[in-house]
């Protein structure tokens, strides 16, 4: 919703190609949103989607690849070379890494392992609408030095909006 409102033309690279209904889930979403879709096989290479996503964004004329992956655990090794060879493979522009912001410290820890483990370049900050403060975008900014670049402030696709450091100041000292 936000790339095309701002004229970019989006494709989706349905990657979590293990969690069931994952692909549908997501071509729902694409569908109501006039977004095209690459999906592949369940249990196939998330990589290989990737690939073809980005083939597919070429030859369209279309902006923006963005690429869902698997959720996963920062402990889980099998999960973060996954990760590892869609990055190796798909070469982004740009990796953001989405943190529930009610996950406190542990979001924290997460977000400190992805960065030693794969690295990211910002970050997407879930359900602040529900977070009390959103104090984990200041330990990102001061521990990681890593940007939140987007908050999700609801359930809606108009709800996924940009970092205003502004706003945020003003909710922390409320």
């Amino acid at each position: 919703y936000f790339l095309k409102k701002n004229g970019l033309k989006p494709i989706i690279a349905a990657s979590d190609t293990f969690r069931a209904a994952a692909q549908e889930q997501l071509a729902y979403h694409a569908t109501k949103l006039e977004v095209p879709i690459v999906k592949g096989k369940y249990g196939g290479d998330p990589a290989a989607v990737a690939v073809d996503a980005i083939n597919a964004a070429k030859s369209r004329g279309l902006d923006v690849v963005l690429v869902d992956t698997a959720g996963r655990m920062h402990v889980d090794a099998d999960l973060v070379e996954e990760l590892r060879k869609i990055i190796r493979v798909a070469k982004p522009n740009l990796r953001l890494l989405i943190i529930d912001s009610l996950a406190g410290s542990d979001a924290l820890e997460q977000a400190k392992v992805f960065n030693e483990k794969v690295g990211y370049d910002g970050v997407v900050l879930s359900k602040i609408d529900a977070d009390v403060k959103g104090g984990i975008a200041l330990s990102l900014a001061y521990e990681l030095e890593k940007p939140v670049l987007f908050l999700g402030v609801g359930q809606g696709y108009e709800d996924l909006i940009p970092f205003d450091p502004e706003w945020f100041v003003k909710r922390l000292l409320e």
